[in-house]
Formats: C-alpha cells, sequence, structure tokens
C-alpha cells in the first residue's frame, strides 16, 4: 500500500515536513499509517483501538466501513481510499468488558477536559482533594485535574479550609469508551463516538 496526501500536485513535489500539526489538519502519509484508528462496533459503540494499516485492512476487506476519515489517501493495488479516522464493524461482535475503570492521570484528564475542576484553566497535574497526608484516598472519588498553581495554594489542606468548593463530586466514570481507552491519549476526532465534551 502507498500513501498521498490529498490535495497535493506532484509539480510542487512532495510536501515538505509539517510541525506539530494541529487535531484534524493533514498529517504526513507515513505517518498516517502508523497512527490510531477509534474502532466501532456495528451498533456504534466503541470497541478499542486498531493502527490505521489495520483499519484500511478491515475496510478493504468489507469487515468495516469508514465512518470518519483523515486527509490522505492510501493506494492499494487498483483501489484508492482516505485513511480511516474511526471505522464502524460490518457485524456486531459480543466482548466482554472488565468492570473497572483504571484511574489514571491521563483518564482524570480526559474526565474532566483537561481544566482545572478549581478554577477552570488548563489543568497539569492531578489533585487528592482530601490530601493523602491526611487519609485521603487514591481512588476516582477523591482524585481530580488541577493547574499547577490551585494545586500549590491548596497543598495538604481541605477545600472547607480553603473556602473552596467543586462544581460537582468527583466519581469513576463508566461504559465501554472508559474501560478501554483510560490509559490512551484520546483524539478529538473520537470525542463524539465516545460520549466525551468537546476540549476548548
Amino acid at each position: 500500500m502507498s500513501l498521498t496526501a490529498l490535495g497535493s500536485s506532484s509539480a510542487a513535489g512532495p510536501p515538505g515536513p509539517r510541525r506539530d500539526p494541529r487535531p484534524g489538519s493533514p498529517v504526513p502519509a507515513a505517518a498516517a499509517m502508523t497512527a490510531a484508528c477509534l474502532l466501532l462496533n456495528a451498533t456504534y459503540e466503541p470497541l478499542g483501538v486498531v493502527s490505521s494499516r489495520r483499519a484500511v485492512v478491515l475496510v478493504l476487506a468489507a469487515k468495516a466501513e469508514p465512518v470518519d476519515v483523515s486527509d490522505v489517501l492510501c493506494h492499494a493495488e487498483l483501489v484508492a481510499l482516505p485513511v480511516p479516522v474511526v471505522v464502524r464493524l460490518t457485524r456486531y461482535v459480543r466482548v466482554p468488558y472488565p468492570a473497572h475503570v483504571p484511574l489514571s492521570r491521563r483518564a482524570v484528564f480526559t474526565r474532566d477536559g483537561s481544566t482545572c475542576v478549581y478554577c477552570g484553566a488548563a489543568a497539569t497535574s492531578i489533585d487528592h482533594v482530601w490530601p493523602r497526608s491526611r487519609g485521603g484516598t487514591h481512588t476516582w472519588d477523591n482524585v481530580v485535574a488541577a493547574c499547577r498553581r490551585c494545586n500549590h495554594t491548596k497543598a495538604d489542606r481541605s477545600l472547607a479550609e480553603l473556602g473552596w468548593s467543586l462544581p460537582q463530586p468527583p466519581r469513576a466514570p463508566s461504559g465501554s469508551a472508559w474501560r478501554l481507552l483510560g490509559h490512551r491519549a484520546v483524539d478529538p476526532r473520537w470525542r463524539a463516538w465516545l460520549g466525551l465534551p468537546d476540549v476548548a
């Protein structure tokens, strides 16, 4: 299989390297096939994440259909198709999921929209609402995303001591999407299919 970027011109020569591509913008062809693709069940329920190359193979074998695609074309024999970002299986598969959603820094950031729950600034760390030095647990209902300033100001004090409050109590996320993606960076183009809020 070979790749070309959509909209490129042979007369203009090969495209130069792209630095810090924005989500949703065209990326180098080689990078596109090593990227990840969200795999949905036939019912549109998130199943997991596969490589873009695997997603192309599934589409060519008619085992999946593209739902969202990138700006890069993949050429395979006599067929050319955009590299998928999200694909949906054409047949339903039953997959057992673990009941527990793993707690990780990345998962907390995803749950809280990568913003500080105390002030709304960009989150840079996680904070234990009830400090661990005072018996707080490292559990979903006691861990939130926070910015550096709020984390430093709060230190080992409670919210009551500071007069702070939370917009809503932290809790463990649920659903297959969280069980699968708790430890993985989420492509912004997947968020609608995962039931996640958009991040500004």
